[in-house]
Order: C-alpha cells, then structure tokens, then sequence
C-alpha cells in the first residue's frame, strides 16, 4: 500500500481545499494507505519538503493549485519519486491536463491504485536562475494579466482571471519579440509567446491545443499585434482553442525555446510571475512519474 506525504498550501482553495483534503485523506486511510501531511511557509520550502519525502521513498501529493504544483513537480522531475496531486488552487491547468478526476472519491482511487505515467516537464532559465516547472512559459500580456490575478482580494478562479486580462491589454503595447525554436530563430511582433507542455493555463483557457504532456516537445504559440477588438475575440476563443486558426496566431514545435524582446516583458510558469525576459525554456522528456 502507498505511504503518502501530502504537502499543502495554505493559502490556495481556501475552504474548499481544505474540504477536497480532509475527504481524500480519510478514504486514503480507510484504504489503509500512509499519510502524513505537512504544510509549506513558501513555495521553495513546499520543494525541499517534496524533496525530503522522496528521500523517504513516499509518494508526494501537492495540494493547492498551479503554482505549487509546478513548483514540487519541478523539484522531483529527475528523480524516481511518485508524485500526486489534490487540485486545491484556483487555475488547476496541470491536473486538467492530467484528466483528474475532481470527485473526492475518484480522485482517492486514482492515487491509489493507478500507474504511474512518465509526463515531460520544462527546464527554464532566465535572469533569476534555473528552474524547472511543467505545463508553460509565458511571456507578454498573458503574463501581466497573471500578475493583477494574482494580486487580486477580490475576484476568485476564472473570473480573476479574466478581470487580470481586461486590465493588461487594455495598457498593453506589441512587443517586438525574438523567439529561437531548436536553433531558428522567429521574428514576432504582438501580444505574447507561449513555450507550452500543457494545452491549458489560465483557469482552463486551451491555449496549445496540440500540446502533448508526454511527446518531447513544447508547443510554442505566438499571438501576432491586432487590432484590440480582435484580441478579445482570441481571448473568447481560449476557451475552445479556435484562436489557433486565426491568421495572427503562429504556431511552431521544438525542445528548445529562447525568447527576447525589445523591452522588459514579464515572463511566468505555472500561474506564477517573478521573471521578465529574456527566458529558455527546454522540455526534459519524461522526467517525472505522476499518479493519473
């Protein structure tokens, strides 16, 4: 039986975070599995408590959203520890990428008796270091709209997200962009460059539809300069993925991603922004076994 180590946010999910935990713990151990659980002071306190659980050989469960969860999957990408997750935060892309289950009861059956599945992760580098996250890098509008939602007291999930958007393209200039995809380099002029692992981020918004967590590859969508009224369209259009269709949208494919611009543009992963450009992305193929 698996012995578990979860480790929480307390700040992510609010109540209901907490709820979705209390009821996935206690039929994890009426299951008769182990679990102990720990909560993180910071998102690099979450990765060293992620990193002492493997040591232990327990299978670690992150517990809050997006931001948590790439930063302790990044922290085990490499290693043989198992990895969970218990979406408890307000973006949940990576777990919907998964195909979790948000029943409490599924989800506790997913942890406990399904395989492992060997899943990419991203390799960033930047100004501030190296890291390692899993489902995109972001850089331009989308990441400022990030930003005001993350510092939003307010507005909760999607709708965060959304207001964050409104607020950040209506102050945003094109950026002249330089976007190297495995050694070519692309010129682009617009709104952002997504370096994409997962289809999703944003609360849901499929902005790499063609984006595979497991093929070796990142996604790189690059929205082009338009007229304002059209980007809100491509902002509706997120939430099918029929943006990719437009002619200002540019898609390409490679392991390597380096982006540049012409002027400081912040730069995120995994529903966190502490970046601005210019950023590497490189994809680490199956680097990290999760539960799903």
């Amino acid at each position: 039986m698996r012995q578990f180590t979860a480790i929480v946010n307390p700040t992510a999910g609010g109540s209901t975070g907490v709820a979705v935990l209390l009821h996935v713990a206690r039929l994890l151990r009426e299951a008769g599995a182990g679990l102990e659980t720990v909560y993180s002071r910071s998102l690099a306190h979450a990765c060293e408590l992620a990193r002492q659980a493997g040591q232990r050989n327990r299978v670690v469960l992150a517990v809050g959203g997006d931001g948590v969860v790439g930063g302790i999957g990044g922290a085990l990408s490499g290693t043989d520890t198992l990895f969970g997750l218990v979406p408890a935060g307000r973006g949940n892309d990576f777990a919907r990428a998964l195909g979790l289950p948000t029943d409490p009861e599924a989800l506790a059956r997913v942890l406990l008796h399904s395989a492992p599945r060997s899943v990419d992760t991203i390799e960033v580098e930047s100004a501030h270091g190296r890291s390692v996250v899993l489902g995109s890098v972001y850089a331009g509008v989308d990441a400022l709209a990030n930003r005001h939602a993350n510092r939003s007291t307010l507005l909760k999930g999607a709708a965060s997200y959304y207001a964050g958007g409104l607020r950040a393209v209506a102050t945003w200039r094109p950026a002249a962009y330089r976007v190297t995809v495995d050694s070519e380099p692309l010129a682009h002029r617009g709104y952002t460059v997504v370096a994409a692992n997962s289809p999703y981020y944003g609360s849901g918004r499929i902005i790499a539809p063609g984006a595979r967590i497991d093929d070796g590859l990142l996604e790189v969508v690059m929205i082009r300069e338009a007229p304002r009224r059209l980007f809100f369209t491509l902002m509706n259009e997120l939430k099918s993925g029929a943006h990719v269709h437009r002619p200002e949208v540019r898609i390409a494919q490679g392991r390597e991603v380096r982006i540049e611009a012409d002027r400081e543009v912040p730069c995120g992963a995994d529903g966190e922004v502490d970046a601005v450009l210019p950023v590497t992305a490189r994809v680490l193929p199956g680097a990290l076994a999760v539960l799903c």
